[in-house]
């Protein structure tokens, strides 16, 4: 069965997302500081049509993520955002499953990247995502309450964060308050590098 897994850049006080955010202003005030790391990167610079950027650790780790997803599931306040941000093609190249409380048609886009829009809940926006994948894994991209709803529904496998080496001091935290459904976290890889720290955890249930 394909392996749930989310990845999000956080601010070393918790914040994925700064004050402020929304469709005019992505990330929020100062949010974009958090995935700097990332702007150079040949994995990530591909993805956006440009030739060339960096191989280095974080590199390989940003491939890594994009490599292994055959699907994607969002929440619709990321989408609100990325709709606006995102070049054609967007950097997906795969389905993307929008949980939304409105229903719309499939949006398709360049570059393999449909976007459907699920409107009977996360465990049916995982299941859909699992058939779409074909064997591949399915990536929770954001934001962080489509991250905290999939693990405490216990749908999530794996959790990888971003450290990045900025203070926000406001604006949408990953984590605010304790867990709910009895999901633990258990760290089994830590990678550093000047720009971020990579933290990926088990989830134990």
């Amino acid at each position: 069965m394909s392996t749930v897994f989310a990845s999000v850049s956080v601010s070393l006080d918790g914040f994925v997302a700064g004050p402020d955010a929304g469709p005019r202003n992505p990330l929020g005030d100062g949010g974009s500081k958090m995935h700097r790391w990332v702007f150079d990167l040949e994995a990530w610079r591909e993805r956006q049509g440009v030739e060339s950027g960096e191989r280095i650790r974080d590199n390989e780790i940003v491939k890594e993520e994009f490599d292994r997803a055959g699907a994607y599931v969002m929440g619709r306040r990321m989408f609100d955002e990325g709709e606006v941000a995102w070049a054609d093609p967007p950097p997906f190249r795969a389905p993307v499953f929008v949980l939304t409380h409105n229903s719309r048609e499939p949006w398709g886009r360049k570059g393999g990247t449909t976007f459907e829009f699920v409107t009977d809940g996360p465990v049916s926006a995982v299941e859909q995502a699992r058939e779409a994948a074909d064997g591949k894994d399915v990536r929770v991209s954001g934001g962080a309450a489509a991250v905290r709803q999939r693990l405490e529904a216990g749908l999530l496998d794996e959790l990888e964060v971003h450290i990045a080496p900025v203070v926000l001091g406001a604006g949408t935290r990953l984590f605010d308050g304790p867990l709910a459904g009895g999901s633990r976290l258990e760290p089994d890889r830590v990678v550093d590098s000047p720009a971020v720290t990579h933290v990926r955890y088990r989830v134990l249930r």
